[in-house]
């Protein structure tokens, strides 16, 4: 009897533990990353600043935090598990949000941001889509000069955007680690299928086009097609062409190749017309990084699991819990 009150209690204290690390990891993931005030911070935990303040100081202490958070969240590291079950993904990182009606952007970067830091070493070849989530990545990797680093733009580039262009995201990451950078020097849609298989076949792009297949890794992120997201901002698809796509069954796109939501390329026009590595050479990257999340990007996710069998897939909480949620 003794020894069995000593064991429910020492599994109370671990219980315990977990719940107050869980906490504290919480506060200072809202604080740091979501950019919360204190205040807030103890609203939506439902408690005082005073112990929003101590929680803070604790993560500090634990050496939980260091910039970034360091320590994972017991439910994360389940839902991360269900997720690398679900969709065979050897791994799967899960940034904690709380607000299932705010923008997951900027904590999903924070988190790609990180893994990719971790990433990168010398004579690695690295080739790039583009969009919100990957630009904002740039903010929080840790640069450094590496040896022999080549990093191929995945996609042509579009000439009315400035901060969201694939071309400018590939030179700044290049920048970052003081790589080799490629680009496709083309428009990411062209007029017709005609002048797309004029400008591989006789411009050389198909020459980069090999060389992105044979990338050592993608780091890529996809689009949803419900409302006037980047692509369509900046006017490479019009307004009727996106409502043809959607009425087609599209969900969203990777690197402007359209897709159903179990994964199906479209045949459809646009996809006939874009200038950007082919699904069936995308599958072929045996590492492939899938960086995205957000209400309307869950179906376009599903699509681009099913389809490219990604071996890394980072997302936000909520998106990881419709991902599991939808697919069931």
């Amino acid at each position: 009897m003794e020894r069995y009150i000593k064991r429910s209690s020492a599994i109370r204290k671990r219980l315990q533990s977990n719940a107050n690390q869980q906490m504290r990891v919480r506060a200072a993931w809202l604080y740091y990353i979501e950019g919360l005030t204190q205040s807030e911070v103890a609203k939506k935990l439902g408690v005082n600043r005073i112990a929003i303040t101590r929680l803070l100081s604790d993560a500090r202490k634990c050496g939980e935090v260091i910039i970034r958070i360091k320590s994972d969240v017991a439910p994360i590291v389940e839902l991360q598990r269900k997720l690398e079950t679900a969709f065979s993904v050897s791994q799967a990182i899960v940034a904690p949000f709380s607000d299932e009606s705010d923008d997951p952007t900027l904590v999903i970067a924070s988190a790609a941001g990180t893994f990719v830091s971790q990433l990168m070493t010398h004579n690695l070849t690295v080739g790039v889509g583009w969009g919100r989530t990957l630009h904002a990545m740039l903010q929080f990797l840790e640069g450094r000069s590496l040896d022999g680093v080549r990093v191929i733009s995945l996609l042509g580039g579009i000439a009315r955007a400035r901060k969201f262009n694939p071309a400018e995201f590939a030179w700044q990451f290049a920048e970052k680690f003081g790589a080799e950078g490629f680009l496709i020097p083309a428009p990411a849609i062209v007029d017709s299928p005609r002048t797309k298989h004029a400008l591989l076949e006789y411009c050389g792009l198909e020459q980069i086009i090999e060389m992105a297949e044979a990338c050592d890794v993608a780091l890529l992120s996809c689009g949803g097609i419900s409302s006037l997201t980047t692509s369509y901002r900046v006017g490479h698809l019009s307004e009727a062409e996106r409502v043809s796509l959607k009425d087609a069954g599209a969900v969203g796109d990777i690197l402007y190749n359209f897709l159903d939501r179990d994964g199906r390329l479209l045949d459809h026009p646009v996809n006939d017309r874009s200038i950007s590595i082919s699904v069936e050479r995308l599958k072929r990257i045996s590492n492939k990084v899938l960086i995205s999340g957000g209400p309307e990007k869950t179906e376009i996710l599903l699509g681009a699991l099913n389809l490219l069998r990604p071996s890394i897939l980072i997302t936000d909480e909520m998106t990881a819990n419709r991902l599991l949620e939808i697919n069931s």
